[in-house]
């Protein structure tokens, strides 16, 4: 009796040992599908990655072409301008100066003098106040001493 337990139990461990290893094959048997098939679709993936970054490097080179010729053309006309200001700018402020002169000698020629002056001048958009309320007994206008 005793070796008929023993042999129905053992026949059970190994139906239960042969289950679970027909499961771990068709695991096995799956991961390598999915191992192959993700082989398959990353090997196209890589090389369309590797050529957009490709395109890319030679995009980056070209936009880096362009950036050393804009800053080129920059220092250029930085240059340029520099030569026509200096080339230029003086002559032009001595010649729009003597033009000033020129003017302002032909109407003091032609313009009559002014007869009466009023008790406070302009000078460069600034006005001098008159002497009235300069100083009062040693003090200014506002009180306080000098």
């Amino acid at each position: 009796m005793a070796g008929i337990l023993v042999a129905v139990f053992w026949a059970i461990l190994v139906s239960f040992l042969a289950v679970v290893l027909v499961r771990l094959a068709q695991t096995l048997r799956a991961t390598t599908r999915l191992v192959a098939d993700v082989t398959e679709q990353a090997v196209p993936l890589l090389a369309d990655a590797s050529a957009t970054v490709r395109s890319a490097q030679s995009q980056l080179d070209k936009v880096d072409a362009i950036a050393t010729d804009v800053q080129e053309v920059t220092s250029n006309a930085s240059a340029l301008s520099t030569t026509v200001a200096s080339a230029f700018g003086g002559p032009l402020v001595k010649v729009a100066a003597f033009g000033y002169g020129v003017r302002q000698a032909i109407g003091r020629r032609t313009a009559p003098e002014p007869e009466a002056r009023s008790g406070r001048s302009v000078i460069v958009g600034r006005t001098v106040p008159s002497a009235r309320g300069r100083k009062r007994n040693g003090r200014n206008s506002r009180g306080s001493k000098d």
